[in-house]
């Protein structure tokens, strides 16, 4: 069976407008939580001062989407940032958006309210009925399927907080049965009015610090927060690079429970966890890291930890590795399952695991943090290639996990020019032409990147006006950027009579 990969990711996260600033963060210790008041006033109605916000959330480039301006303004910004981040990814995946037109690829986002829709038809004098075609949740993934002209499922899937892993889940399931083949996946989530959070406040959900204290004693609840992520799933027989291979991904639901709905049940996450590794024949040993839900509450932590430590920890091995995103950018609910795979794709990368931020004193309520077969990643610490496991579960009881095996190391593409190479580029505006060309030049030597960045600069002019060239290796500065016609050139034959 071919092996389904993670050939491309793309994503906004607090405080980060793409992911190298986020693992920057990240690598960095950077608390990505900040107090202002980029939505609502800090403290309004009571709340936690504190959350985890996206830089700028103001812009969109209507035209380029195909969106027009009266849809564009009524639009959810979640639906803009989607499709953003959707295009990032495919083309991060070395591939022309273009060549995948009317191809099997599925649309699988998780998403779980929008706010924006609730303000856009406040008025019934006012409505339009744009605001039904730009805020409806269908619309996340079947816009995205409009615009890239995809014929497989488009679905939208809300969870609560698990619903973006489990869009991974259905996706990843659905291109091993054969019924695509690709996916785009996505997952979003912003805080655009207090409402929903003062809700939570009243369930007694959140940290009156507005921090994810994960695994720490002094964890009394989480930090709400933004991001939007998208990831491309192909077949390893297609794809131009692979983060990672997924090699089983699994949900259960946790059913009644006397304590109530939003009480998590560590006995069904353990029986999904258990089933998944011995379908997957994969033994607890083998298993280097664990990314956690790792939301910081009082009753998660402890029933999410323990029932990692029944499956992977009842027999001497090397301590496992387990950290949370949450505790560095906050919970984006909905989107946490992706937020959480590109920390890990991130590390995997750099050969790295990112550390936790807030993690100062273990849980008494896990004894396993203290005896020494769990260790929390509060460092930078190697990666050492063993498989690794996501855990995401939603306040509902939707539990899902995913198991990853890390790509092998890349083979050596930097060898010796002998001659000189031409690199073509394409950019929506000149200076973004200009700045492939500048790293093509950076790269130079690295024979798999500049191919990928070769078969990107094929994009149709009508989406990307501005067209050049540099020539790599030569002993002059050799490179040239116009803006061209959308339209097609005539065809002249030259005969010189020569």
């Amino acid at each position: 069976m071919d092996e389904i990969v993670i050939a491309g990711i793309s994503g906004r996260l607090p405080e980060s407008d793409n992911l190298e600033e986020f693992w920057e963060n990240l690598i960095n210790g950077v608390d990505m939580v900040t107090e202002d008041d980029r939505r609502w006033t800090p403290g309004l109605y009571g709340l936690p001062k504190r959350n985890g916000k996206l830089k700028d959330i103001s812009h969109f480039d209507a035209p380029f989407f195909g969106v027009h301006p009266k849809q564009a303004n009524t639009m959810d910004p979640q639906l803009r940032l989607m499709l953003e981040v959707a295009y990032e990814a495919i083309v991060d995946g070395g591939l022309n958006p273009s060549t995948m037109r009317g191809s099997r690829t599925g649309v699988y986002i998780g998403v779980s309210g929008s706010e924006a829709g609730e303000a856009f038809s406040r008025d019934p004098e006012e409505l339009l009925g744009y605001s039904m075609t730009g805020c409806q949740r269908a619309m996340l993934a079947n816009r995205l399927s409009y615009f890239f002209d995809f014929k497989g499922p488009s679905i939208t899937i809300d969870t609560a907080c698990s619903s973006s892993l489990l869009a991974l889940e259905n996706a990843f399931h659905a291109i091993r049965q054969g019924h695509i083949d690709a996916a785009l996946v996505g997952g979003v989530n912003l805080l655009l009015k207090p409402n929903t959070s003062v809700q939570f406040m009243k369930l007694g959900m959140l940290s009156p610090e507005g921090t994810c204290k994960s695994f720490d004693s002094s964890g009394n609840g989480y930090c709400r927060s933004e991001a939007a992520v998208a990831v491309l799933l192909t077949k390893l027989s297609a794809t131009k690079r692979v983060y990672a291979t997924i090699i089983n991904a699994g949900n259960n639901t946790d059913g009644y429970k006397e304590q109530g709905v939003t009480f998590p049940s560590g006995d069904i996450q353990q029986s999904l966890v258990r089933f998944l590794y011995q379908e997957a024949n994969i033994s607890p040993a083998q298993v280097e890291y664990i990314e956690a839900h790792g939301t910081g509450t009082k009753v998660g932590d402890p029933q999410e930890v323990n029932g990692i430590v029944s499956v992977f920890c009842q027999s001497k091995r090397e301590p496992l590795l387990i950290g949370s995103t949450k505790s560095n950018m906050g919970h984006p609910e909905p989107a946490s399952g992706l937020a959480a795979l590109a920390k890990v794709i991130l590390s995997l990368e750099r050969g790295v695991w990112a550390p936790n931020l807030h993690f100062n004193d273990p849980n008494p309520d896990i004894p396993a943090l203290t005896d020494g077969r769990v260790q929390v990643v509060d460092r930078p610490i190697p990666v050492r290639g063993g498989i690794v496991g996501i855990n995401s579960f939603g306040f509902g009881g939707s539990n899902v996990h995913v198991i990853l095996r890390p790509a092998g190391k890349p083979t050596n593409s930097t060898i010796p020019r002998t001659l000189p190479r031409m690199l073509p580029v394409c950019g929506r505006t000149e200076a973004a032409a200009n700045a492939v060309i500048q790293k093509g030049k950076e790269h130079s030597s690295d024979e798999s990147f500049l191919s990928l960045l070769s078969r990107v600069s094929e994009i149709p002019v009508a989406s990307m006006p501005f067209r050049g060239y540099a020539v790599l290796g030569s002993q002059s500065d050799i490179k040239e950027v116009q803006m061209v016609q959308a339209s097609a050139r005539p065809l002249w034959y030259i005969c010189s009579g020569e």
